[in-house]
């Protein structure tokens, strides 16, 4: 199948999403699919997001867009995001009546209401006129299906996520490790992810915690924080095996988001024998909710403080079931073909 994914979320950025997207094309071309992505790397002109300096937004389409898609000639389309691209994406396939698939990442409403205070309502209706214009809608758990049913999303399909359990694993493991190479005193207690408000950080970096604090990636609440939280270890971003060994280094992952829509990083430090805190709400939930490897709780201290004492072989064990291949073949499985 020539499979064509229209996303304003790609490389350059560094999220969640871009490497849902990487892992899901590299796997769906070894299943021998062709994959056409087409992001803001594709177009001339680009601007940076409101508060997002990192994220480049293309602006200039004319006939671009759609002359990429008709030299590829897809046998079917998914549109992620409700970006410039999403939406130029969306005005093409809406107009020619071409059937599109589309999935949801962000929780628009919800941030707005806790940033800003207004109704999520407007958000939501939004994203549920982009959405529910395709001929199916992915999401990633239980929760966001029932959710997002509730708020009137329509042909809503899942599609769960995983963990490369190559890349991220428990290089405590290798007796070549230097579990210490921070140099930092311990219990370390780790953030991964973007450094921006909604992430909610500052919860993690006012609990009174032994030990250190440590964060791995960046973004526009980074000066912010450094001022207010001198003793926060902020590493910025780190990559592939160097990421994995800064996640097995760490006693515990401590996760202070509120608005997730799964949350990868909870897999991938699971995946490195790493347990994880973070508050009882959608996305860690659907993850470890009920689970011994992580523990819930709106005492995000006390949490951490728990977690400490959990087994790391088992939170390996655990990781390893979330098969990448699974979830790939699941999203195939859920794309409209052109023909109908």
């Amino acid at each position: 199948m020539r499979i064509l994914i229209a996303t304003d979320a790609w490389r350059p950025q560094i999220n969640g999403v871009v490497r849902v997207f990487e892992t899901t094309a590299r796997h769906l071309a070894a299943m021998g699919h062709e994959v056409e992505i087409i992001g803001p790397d594709r177009f001339p002109r680009t601007l940076p997001a409101p508060g997002y300096p990192e994220v480049r937004l293309a602006v200039t389409f004319g006939r671009r867009l759609g002359d990429m898609i008709e030299a590829f000639r897809p046998d079917a389309i998914h549109i992620p995001v409700e970006g410039p691209i999403g939406l130029a994406a969306r005005h093409y396939c809406v107009g020619r009546g071409i059937p599109f698939t589309t999935s949801f990442h962000t929780r628009f409403g919800d941030y707005f209401q806790m940033r800003l205070g207004i109704s999520p309502a407007p958000a939501y209706a939004l994203q549920r006129w982009f959405h529910n214009a395709g001929s199916g809608f992915m999401v990633q758990t239980e929760t966001l299906e029932r959710q997002l049913s509730a708020r009137g999303f329509a042909n809503v399909r899942r599609w769960g996520r995983a963990v490369d359990t190559s890349l991220f694993r428990p290089h405590r493991d290798d007796p070549t490790f230097d579990a210490d190479f921070l140099g930092l005193p311990r219990p370390i207690f780790l953030y991964v992810g973007r450094v921006s408000t909604e992430k909610n950080l500052a919860r993690f970096f006012e609990l009174d915690l032994p030990g250190s604090k440590v964060v791995v990636g960046d973004g526009p609440a980074m000066a912010e924080h450094r001022r207010d939280f001198p003793n926060v270890h902020f590493l910025g971003y780190r990559h592939g095996e160097d990421l994995a060994r800064h996640f097995s280094a760490a006693d515990v992952f401590v996760f202070p988001s509120r608005f997730e829509t799964f949350g990868l990083v909870v897999l991938e430090a699971l995946a490195c024998g790493t347990p994880v805190a973070a508050f009882p709400v959608p996305g860690p939930i659907d993850i470890i909710g009920g689970r011994p490897e992580g523990v819930l709780s709106e005492d995000l201290r006390a949490a951490a403080l728990e977690a400490l004492a959990i087994d790391r072989g088992s939170c390996r064990a655990f990781a390893e079931g979330f098969s990448w291949e699974q979830c790939t073949r699941q999203f195939a499985a859920n794309l409209v073909p052109l023909g109908g």
